[in-house]
């Protein structure tokens, strides 16, 4: 009997020509896939998702290893999804996660069901995370072995129905593992560096990205204390991040941080640092990787941003999608527009947007 079909998010990468010939190697039917995304006009060379040497080392692994390659011209709803989540998020004055909504909407999304349309049984990507099948029927997402490359955080938007149908063949490797295989495998992307920033931005600042498509998110407007103290101006609410301490260029006697923006005034609140912690947020779209959410209230270990340390927290279901998050000690960079992602142990519950830190919006 023939193995399962198995259809490869191929990106040109080493990590997801890897998971595509480990997956030969285990016997399975395989097809690789890679998704030509929205890039800015004269900008093809540069977006690191599918630029055409990309595209033509993704090729060439699918050669290597004797596997059908397509494409997928994904470009429209790239942009009018991933692309504008990123614009209207600066230009409400918070800092978007653009690579969460693409996992959701385009991979776990478009090409998610393009493959199970073609009957494939699998989706697979070089993700560094684990899944694992739960004795009464429910999949766990776990993180990748590798605690530096994990990638649990942005696969937590995923479902059961995704988890059931994904596989992630790297997640038992390290790094320096993946590339001894991808040496073994004879691989041409063995040594191609890992991408590094947001696929669209095409290596340039994101600055002026925002101010060629919403340059009113760059306008200058006042530097203001808690108190309505003016005490400069800035250059843009974009500009700046929450905890941001250099460029302010205001005068103070000690260090000054960003608190917050007032959007609406288009002013940028700034303070001491005993002003800037919370231990305290709320989170909205939510998203329980399990087949239901979890208690009420509940402990849990928080990620408040991908590379963040995991902080201990209690968690409280206040609404449908909205839930407090009461941490043990204050944090200086909740930042909202970020996502905030629950552990316990090596399980990903799931996670949601940050709307606020304080008290409830």
């Amino acid at each position: 009997m023939d193995r399962p079909l198995v259809v490869v998010a191929m990106s040109g990468g080493v990590d997801s020509s890897v998971a595509a010939a480990l997956l030969v190697e285990q016997g399975y039917r395989v097809i690789g896939m890679m998704l030509r995304l929205w890039s800015e006009a004269g900008t093809e060379e540069n977006n690191r998702c599918c630029t055409p040497d990309s595209m033509a080392q993704a090729r060439k692994v699918a050669q290597t290893l004797g596997i059908p390659f397509y494409t997928i011209d994904v470009r429209q709803r790239f942009f009018d999804t991933v692309v504008h989540y990123f614009l209207e998020g600066y230009r409400q004055g918070v800092t978007p996660n653009p690579c969460i909504v693409c996992n959701r909407v385009i991979r776990w999304g478009a090409l998610f069901n393009q493959a199970r349309a073609l009957g494939a049984e699998f989706m697979a990507t070089g993700h560094y995370a684990r899944v694992t099948a739960e004795p009464g029927g429910e999949f766990s997402l776990l993180k990748g072995l590798d605690a530096e490359k994990d990638q649990s955080y942005v696969l937590s938007v995923l479902n059961q129905n995704h988890l059931a149908h994904s596989l992630f063949p790297i997640g038992n490797f390290l790094k320096s593992q993946v590339r001894d295989l991808a040496r073994k495998y004879n691989l041409p992307t063995a040594s191609r560096a890992d991408s590094q920033d947001l696929c669209f931005l095409a290596g340039g600042d994101y600055r002026s990205f925002l101010e060629r498509h919403i340059p009113d998110s760059l306008r200058p407007g006042n530097i203001v204390t808690r108190e309505g103290e003016i005490l400069g101006q800035h250059l843009g609410l974009a500009n700046y991040t929450i905890g941001q301490r250099k460029g302010l260029g205001v005068p103070s006697t000690h260090p000054m941080y960003v608190l917050d923006k007032d959007v609406p005034n288009n002013q940028l609140i700034v303070g001491p640092k005993e002003e800037l912690g919370s231990d305290e947020m709320w989170v909205n779209e939510l998203n329980w990787v399990g087949k239901s959410e979890p208690a009420k209230s509940f402990q849990a270990e928080v990620k408040i941003r991908y590379k963040a340390p995991e902080i201990p927290a209690l968690i409280t279901l206040v609404e449908d999608d909205l839930a407090h998050v009461k941490f043990e000690r204050p944090l200086r960079d909740i930042t909202p527009g970020q996502r905030a992602v629950f552990y316990q142990g090596d399980v990903c519950l799931g996670g949601g947007t940050i709307v606020k830190k304080g008290a409830k919006p």
